[in-house]
């Protein structure tokens, strides 16, 4: 069944909802970022509805909701402003994980900084250092930096995807180095909420000169038999 023109334009809404609150909070600055959303249904063919993205060196903080480019599910154009270059990226994203129905990419600066810095490890950017950490974001892992658009990046994600399904985990974010994370939910509020508790996560780790003690194997399989998180 096809979307509704009234679910489409509250999609567009809340893309230009969730953009405006995390330029006003600074999470992303002049025309860095972008937002996607997957349509749910399928057209009047049978094929998936296609997406919304940001449109091309668009600020998140001043979006119009009739500007949103509107693409269809093999990426082609249909109406709006030219899409975001991460267009490939957000596409393979959607494709590799059907958990996700918003992608959001910020060049959040405690991230990028700690990838300047140095990162726990590749498998996972910071440490579980709080339980809502592991519970709304889980593992992270480190993309290598690569210039912004390169579709290489595309497939080093839908990788890691695939790898942490392999072995029974969610995976809702990477960050790609020297650039930003790249997060994924079920709504744009949920990859929001994402976003902030990565960020939030990464900047008491560096605040703590990176030395804080994560929560121990107990702590966290305590978690995992409470609240079925996936770690």
């Amino acid at each position: 069944m096809d979307i509704s023109s009234e679910a489409v334009d509250f999609l567009r809404q809340e893309v230009c909802r969730v953009g405006k609150s995390l330029f006003d909070r600074g999470y992303v600055h002049g025309s860095t970022g972008n937002i996607s959303v997957r349509l749910p249904g399928v057209d009047g063919n049978g094929a998936p509805n296609g997406f919304l993205i940001t449109p091309t060196d668009a600020c998140l903080g001043f979006l119009s909701p009739d500007k949103l480019a509107h693409v269809d599910f093999q990426g082609q154009q249909i109406s709006g402003d030219r899409a975001s270059k991460t267009l490939v990226l957000h596409r393979r994203i959607y494709q590799a994980s059907s958990e996700a129905m918003c992608v959001i990419h910020t060049h959040s600066s405690w991230l990028v900084d700690l990838t300047l810095r140095g990162v726990w490890r590749d498998e996972d950017i910071v440490p579980p250092l709080t339980p809502y950490y592991v519970m709304k974001v889980g593992h992270v892992p480190l993309i290598p930096y690569f210039k912004p658009g390169d579709a290489r990046v595309a497939e080093l994600v839908a990788e890691a995807i695939a790898s942490h399904h392999g072995r029974g985990l969610t995976l809702r974010a990477v960050m790609c180095d020297r650039l930003g994370p790249q997060v994924w939910n079920d709504s744009p509020s949920s990859a929001m909420a994402t976003l902030e508790e990565l960020e939030e996560t990464a900047k008491l780790w560096l605040r703590g000169n990176c030395s804080a003690s994560p929560l121990s194997d107990k702590a966290i399989d305590s978690l995992r038999q409470q609240f079925g998180i996936s770690w």
